[in-house]
């Protein structure tokens, strides 16, 4: 899930659960413009920091333990990753969404949207 800085949901990319975040933030990330990307540990790669780079963004991502070169960020502007975890929590207060119930995708897909619209209200 892509977000705004006020934690509003921007896009979706729907995933089996064994897949990594990281392999889908290239596809949500595209066409996109902000002075920031705010991630968590798991995005820390490589491929990404370059991509953010080239949006002429800073990448505001902590590093993965397992790095052998520390990479810093801005500490202050990674609080605001809050907001986003608000949104996936207000989010998972929808029965549906939090135990998926739907079996095709295209289904679920539906509900988030209609979820996110929901919120995006609040």
């Amino acid at each position: 899930m892509l977000a705004d800085a006020l934690g509003r949901p921007l896009c979706f990319v729907v995933t089996a659960g064994q897949v990594g975040d990281v392999t889908q933030a290239p596809a949500l990330l595209a066409g996109q413009e902000g002075a920031a990307v705010i991630a968590d540990k798991a995005y820390d790669s490589n491929a990404l920091r370059a991509l953010i780079a080239q949006m002429g963004a800073e990448a505001v991502i902590p590093c993965n333990p397992t790095r052998k070169i520390i990479i810093s960020h801005d500490a202050i502007a990674y609080r605001i990753r809050n907001r986003i975890e608000r949104c996936f929590n207000r989010l998972k207060h929808f029965r549906r969404f939090a135990t998926r119930y739907d079996r095709r995708t295209i289904h679920f897909l539906g509900f988030v949207h209609l979820a996110s619209a929901m919120i995006w209200m609040i």
